[in-house]
């Protein structure tokens, strides 16, 4: 699937909406790593690197939800589709 730039910004407010139904949430920092899904006590937290383009924000934040279990709730099918193919690159 072919996606522009900018579609990504969009793409990763509604896979950060995903992320909230679910209880995680969802932190942009600085360092050296890439990121991903950790539990932090018991809070469910995806950490991204804030300095990754947004075409990896958006792989990582997929792979997370992926790894989080989306099965059991409503996601449109053209984004379930997105999460499957993206989590799948990373």
């Amino acid at each position: 699937m072919k996606i522009k730039e900018k579609e990504f910004e969009e793409i990763i407010q509604e896979l950060r909406s995903i992320a909230s139904q679910l209880g995680a949430t969802v932190r942009f920092e600085k360092g050296d790593f890439s990121g991903g899904y950790c539990l932090l006590k018991d809070d469910k937290v995806i950490v991204i690197n804030k300095n990754a383009n947004l075409q990896k924000k958006a792989m990582i934040l997929s792979a997370a939800l992926k790894e989080l279990g989306v099965d059991d709730i409503y996601i449109n099918p053209k984004l379930r589709e997105l999460i499957e193919e993206m989590a799948d690159q990373k």
